[in-house]
């Protein structure tokens, strides 16, 4: 368990919780600790979803910008990697992921929310990548995931003029995916996780791997990669029970072990 990020794990749902007031800036040893959050979240079997969260009061206001006032280019160019590879290990979690955003997610914030599956969002939040406004570009994702999420012209403007997103606006340009109340945000992404607690642990993972690497390949390399992971999981003591399960019981009704 890190200082300022923990992993905590609740009924098959892991929740990887940022906890540095006072707005959550992602310094180095913050970003550290998220990678090792994530890699613990991935390899636990008893953490079947994530969610991740920053409290009630912000998400993440984006990087910490003390720290980095004062780095040189040559600095930068050996943090800068660093920096994109720690939020894009929660990408990497081979399981349902879900941003749970309430405050701010600005800069390095929403590049983190960006790496979750779905993200759930107060309605009074406000997202943005505003790194324009110091000069620079946003170097954790932004420039890639954002424009894959809400498409090119939508991402150019945010990150061209760095304005701050009302979450109803965030909503309807397909940023965020559920408006919530602030109080109920964590619950609501809480029990979307817990859903898949007894679910099909290697259909889940065959399925957002094929997802994620095939939005990064033509059609036809996308598809090989879906025929590759749908007929893998004929091996796996879940499909059969599935299958078994539908059979008999009719759909919905199957209890998987995760094998």
């Amino acid at each position: 368990m890190g200082e300022f990020v923990r992993l905590e794990v609740s009924d098959g749902v892991g929740t990887i919780r940022l906890d540095r007031p006072k707005m959550n800036a992602l310094d180095a040893a913050m970003q550290e600790e998220i990678r090792s959050a994530a890699a613990e979240a991935a390899e636990r079997q008893d953490v079947r979803s994530v969610v991740v969260y920053g409290g009630e009061q912000v998400f993440a206001a984006g990087a910490d910008i003390v720290e980095m006032a004062d780095m040189s280019y040559t600095d930068m160019v050996g943090r800068a990697g660093a920096l994109q590879s720690s939020v894009t290990a929660v990408a990497r979690i081979p399981k349902p992921v879900v941003a749970a955003i309430t405050g701010y997610a600005l800069g390095g914030g929403l590049e983190l929310a960006l790496c979750a599956d779905v993200r759930f969002c107060a309605d009074d939040a406000r997202l943005g990548q505003p790194e324009i406004l110091l000069g620079i570009m946003p170097g954790a994702g932004g420039t890639q995931r954002l424009p894959r999420l809400v498409g090119p012209s939508r991402a150019k403007d945010l990150i061209f003029t760095g304005r701050f997103v009302e979450a109803a606006e965030a909503l309807q340009i397909g940023l965020v995916d559920r408006l919530l109340p602030a109080a109920e945000v964590y619950d609501a992404a809480h029990a979307w996780a817990a859903q898949f607690a007894g679910g099909p642990a290697y259909a889940l993972r065959a399925a957002k791997e094929a997802i994620d690497r095939g939005l990064d390949a033509d059609l036809g390399t996308g598809l090989e990669l879906e025929r590759q992971g749908f007929a893998g999981l004929f091996a796996t003591e879940d499909r059969a029970t599935g299958m078994r399960s539908f059979i008999e019981e009719g759909p919905g009704k199957a209890r998987f072990a995760g094998r």
